[in-house]
Protein backbone atom coordinates (compact mmCIF):
# COMPACT_ATOMS: atom_id res chain seq x y z
CA UNK A 1 0.00 0.00 0.00
CA UNK A 2 1.38 3.55 -0.82
CA UNK A 3 0.76 6.91 1.12
CA UNK A 4 1.08 9.98 -0.01
CA UNK A 5 2.67 13.37 1.36
CA UNK A 6 -1.63 14.69 1.59
CA UNK A 7 -2.24 11.68 3.91
CA UNK A 8 1.38 11.47 5.96
CA UNK A 9 -0.08 15.37 6.22
CA UNK A 10 -3.61 14.53 6.98
CA UNK A 11 -1.96 12.25 10.00
CA UNK A 12 0.36 14.51 11.07
CA UNK A 13 -2.85 16.82 11.81
CA UNK A 14 -4.66 14.79 13.48
CA UNK A 15 -1.98 13.57 15.67
CA UNK A 16 -0.62 17.56 16.13
CA UNK A 17 2.39 17.05 14.89
CA UNK A 18 4.26 19.75 13.43
CA UNK A 19 6.56 18.33 10.22
CA UNK A 20 8.44 19.55 7.61
CA UNK A 21 8.01 18.70 4.14
CA UNK A 22 11.79 16.73 4.08
CA UNK A 23 10.06 14.94 7.15
CA UNK A 24 6.71 14.37 5.10
CA UNK A 25 8.92 12.33 1.93
CA UNK A 26 10.33 10.54 4.68
CA UNK A 27 7.11 9.37 6.61
CA UNK A 28 5.89 8.30 3.25
CA UNK A 29 8.46 5.68 2.84
CA UNK A 30 8.02 4.94 6.40
CA UNK A 31 4.10 4.33 6.24
CA UNK A 32 4.09 2.69 3.26
CA UNK A 33 6.64 0.14 4.24
CA UNK A 34 4.63 -0.40 7.81
CA UNK A 35 1.32 -0.98 5.46
CA UNK A 36 3.39 -3.58 3.18
CA UNK A 37 4.50 -5.26 6.64
CA UNK A 38 0.73 -5.91 8.25
CA UNK A 39 -0.34 -6.88 4.38
CA UNK A 40 2.04 -8.99 4.72
CA UNK A 41 0.53 -10.61 8.05
CA UNK A 42 -2.91 -10.82 6.21
CA UNK A 43 -1.17 -14.03 4.32
CA UNK A 44 -0.79 -16.36 7.08
CA UNK A 45 -2.86 -18.83 7.57
CA UNK A 46 -4.82 -18.69 11.04
CA UNK A 47 -7.57 -21.34 10.47
CA UNK A 48 -8.02 -23.21 13.59
CA UNK A 49 -5.65 -21.08 15.73
CA UNK A 50 -7.39 -20.21 18.82
CA UNK A 51 -7.13 -16.18 20.06
CA UNK A 52 -4.91 -15.95 23.13
CA UNK A 53 -4.44 -13.70 26.13
CA UNK A 54 -1.20 -14.68 27.12
CA UNK A 55 1.93 -17.36 25.60
CA UNK A 56 1.73 -19.71 28.93
CA UNK A 57 -2.34 -20.88 29.47
CA UNK A 58 -3.10 -20.19 33.32
CA UNK A 59 -6.62 -19.90 34.87
CA UNK A 60 -6.85 -17.68 37.09
CA UNK A 61 -8.07 -18.20 40.77
CA UNK A 62 -11.55 -17.19 41.27
CA UNK A 63 -13.40 -17.03 44.75
CA UNK A 64 -17.07 -16.95 46.13
CA UNK A 65 -18.70 -13.18 45.02
CA UNK A 66 -20.43 -12.64 48.40
CA UNK A 67 -21.81 -9.88 49.52
CA UNK A 68 -21.22 -8.69 53.14
CA UNK A 69 -20.91 -5.55 55.42
CA UNK A 70 -17.37 -6.64 56.20
CA UNK A 71 -18.20 -7.02 59.47
CA UNK A 72 -15.36 -3.91 60.78
CA UNK A 73 -17.93 -1.20 61.16
CA UNK A 74 -16.62 -0.84 64.86
CA UNK A 75 -13.32 -0.81 63.79
CA UNK A 76 -14.01 1.42 61.22
CA UNK A 77 -15.40 4.23 63.24
CA UNK A 78 -13.19 3.89 66.00
CA UNK A 79 -10.46 7.00 65.43
CA UNK A 80 -13.86 8.90 63.84
CA UNK A 81 -14.01 12.05 65.94
CA UNK A 82 -18.09 11.64 66.12
CA UNK A 83 -20.04 8.60 65.57
CA UNK A 84 -23.31 7.86 65.99
CA UNK A 85 -24.26 3.88 64.98
CA UNK A 86 -21.58 3.00 62.99
CA UNK A 87 -22.20 5.86 61.07
CA UNK A 88 -19.81 9.28 60.72
CA UNK A 89 -21.09 11.99 62.16
CA UNK A 90 -20.12 15.22 59.87
CA UNK A 91 -21.28 19.30 59.87
CA UNK A 92 -23.87 20.16 57.85
CA UNK A 93 -22.67 21.70 54.63
CA UNK A 94 -25.44 22.36 53.07
CA UNK A 95 -28.66 24.18 53.70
Amino acid sequence: MQVDEATVRRIARLARIKITAEEAKGLEAELSGILDWVEQLSEVNTDGVEPMTRVVPISLKKRSDVVTDGEKADEIVANAPLSEDDYFVVPKVVE
